[in-house]
């Protein structure tokens, strides 16, 4: 005969409620079979698509070798601010200045116009700002957002992320958004010549100074990554005419966090998962996404403390208006700090709780909600441990680095060592790894990406833009 709740001690009712977080080296091993699948679909032609994951070709034909001078713009938009940077690139002396623009709510919720000629008011007074109006400066533009590209500065937005509903966006060349807002609202020389997401940017940062990079991976708000793929297995690749012309390569940007779309990773899903996604302003999209990144970790924290909660398991004494019951108060940056506790006196933990203002809590409660936590990261943290493990075993190079960028794998104590520990775990041996944080790379990949952009249209004989603005311009007044 089963046994009761009443016959269960409380820990294995709570375990009952968090078991679904704890998948065997079985299961992540099939997500590693079904990604290399998943990702094969994307690149087909036949089946690019209904495939998930889009494996976008970048036309990013290659990493930085050094050579690269001069002064560039970078652009870094991919959450609810943006930046724009001044870079001044000298072989592998670089300098950067920048500065942070707030991208208010009305905007993110508005039309393309609105978000597009703020920015372009943020770049004009930068420019301003650092006596640039008389130079023409080439720009290089993240935007962390799945488009797909149809040349180094033509990309198409695919859909919004991240909160941003933007009208007027999606499926038009964001590039040319952003040049016809510069024109409109300022007197800047400025072309756009890269557009790049935050992984590409990664990537380019970190090979700048480490030739064994191939793979950028973002772990922050949102969840990415792009890798070096040869031009043979890119079914996609439409240019023929420089399919023959070296390097025979590509960045790939995966966008990777819609793998399980399909419903494919549907056994590593709890009802957790299914309810935040419920809730969610995109349901039943961005699958992978929302069980490792940033903007849901913390949400998925909150909806089993609420659970065990309600279930008489934590909390005996809590407020039921208090934040903890409602949605989205709980932020992963809560998750970082409650795993940061070391000893017995949980400080942190209760100075989340008393943010959330949950009072007469117990030690006993501090150490449920550390529990939860780490069975939460633990989860996300091999989920994209199995992600790093196809790509590495799908490349089969002895030695690759990996350069990791985003709050998430800032900020959490315990990212970088779980992630390492899976990979070990997955990889084919022989293969060696590891994971370097890149700094500021979708910043200063972004302008190393322009730079490299300018070296390619001589190298590969690509038709140049010189003329572009003038056009734009004509039709703009036309």
């Amino acid at each position: 005969m089963p046994a009761t709740n009443d016959q269960l001690s409380k820990y294995e009712r709570i375990e009952a409620f968090v078991k679904g977080f704890k998948l065997s080296s079985t299961a992540y091993k099939q997500v590693m079979t079904l990604l290399h699948q998943e990702m094969n679909n994307g690149l087909k032609t036949q089946s690019h698509k209904m495939a998930d994951i889009k494996m976008f070709p970048t036309f990013v034909r290659s990493l930085p070798d050094g050579s690269e001078k001069g002064e560039f713009l970078a652009l870094d938009l991919g959450g609810t601010n943006f930046r724009v940077l001044l870079v001044t690139l000298q072989g592998h002396d670089i300098d950067i200045q920048s500065k942070t623009y707030l991208i208010p709510q009305r905007i993110m919720l508005g039309t393309g116009e609105q978000l597009f000629d703020h920015i372009a008011d943020c770049i004009g007074k930068f420019v301003s700002e650092h006596n640039l109006l008389s130079h023409t400066l080439p720009l290089g533009f993240t935007f962390s957002f799945p488009c797909q590209q149809e040349g180094l500065a033509k990309a198409r937005l695919s859909q919004w992320t991240k909160g941003f509903r933007c009208e007027g966006v999606v499926g038009e060349d964001i590039c040319r958004l952003l040049q016809e807002a510069l024109l409109r609202r300022t007197n800047c020389k400025v072309e756009i010549v890269a557009v790049v997401n935050d992984a590409v940017g990664t990537l380019m940062a970190a090979a700048h100074v480490d030739h064994n990079c191939e793979i950028g991976l973002i772990l922050g708000t949102g969840c990415n990554v792009c890798y070096m793929e040869y031009l043979d297995n890119v079914g996609t690749w439409g240019n023929e005419d420089e399919k023959d012309l070296h390097p025979r390569q590509v960045i790939i940007n995966t966008e990777w966090g819609a793998f399980g779309d399909n419903g494919c990773l549907d056994f590593t899903r709890t009802e957790y998962d299914r309810e935040l996604d419920t809730f969610s302003i995109n349901p039943g999209k961005q699958v992978m996404e929302k069980m490792i990144s940033g903007m849901y970790m913390g949400e998925i924290v909150r909806l089993v403390l609420e659970r065990l909660t309600r279930e008489g398991l934590l909390f005996q004494s809590a407020d039921k208006d208090c934040p903890l019951f409602e949605r989205g108060r709980f932020y992963t940056k809560y998750v970082s700090e409650v795993e940061s506790d070391t000893d017995e006196f949980f400080r942190h933990t209760k100075l989340v709780l008393e943010e959330l203002q949950v009072v007469n809590y117990t030690t006993e409660d501090c150490k449920i909600v550390k529990y939860v936590c780490t069975l939460v990261s633990a989860r996300a943290a091999f989920l994209a441990a199995a992600g790093l493990a196809t790509l590495i075993n799908r490349l089969n190079k002895k030695d690759m680095t990996i350069a990791v960028d985003g709050s998430l794998y800032r900020f959490h104590p315990r990212f970088h060592n779980l992630m390492c520990l899976k990979i070990k775990e997955l990889v084919k041996p022989g293969l060696k790894f590891k994971l370097c944080l890149s700094h500021d790379g979708s910043g200063k990949g972004a302008a190393l990406t322009a730079a490299v952009s300018l070296r390619l249209r001589d190298l590969l004989a690509l038709p140049t833009d010189s003329n572009a603005l003038n056009l734009l311009s004509k039709d703009i007044q036309s």
